[in-house]
């Protein structure tokens, strides 16, 4: 089965809401307990966990796709 790319990147964000719609149900508390942590961070850090996290989506997604 042949997916192209746009069909690849769709599902990776569904697959990727569901993940986070089903932490968000199971586990209020523990979010909302990580956030407080997150708020106490500088935001360098902040941005570099985001960086790390979005050039790691895109070569996994990037690596599905081969």
């Amino acid at each position: 089965m042949d997916v192209g790319f746009g069909e690849l990147l769709l599902a990776a964000l569904g697959l990727y809401l569901l993940i986070e719609g089903a932490v968000l149900a199971l586990f209020p508390d523990g979010v909302q307990r990580m956030m407080a942590v997150a708020q106490q961070l500088p935001p360098s850090t902040l941005r570099a966990v985001g960086l790390v996290a979005a050039a790691t989506g895109v070569v996994i997604v990037w690596l599905a796709s081969l």
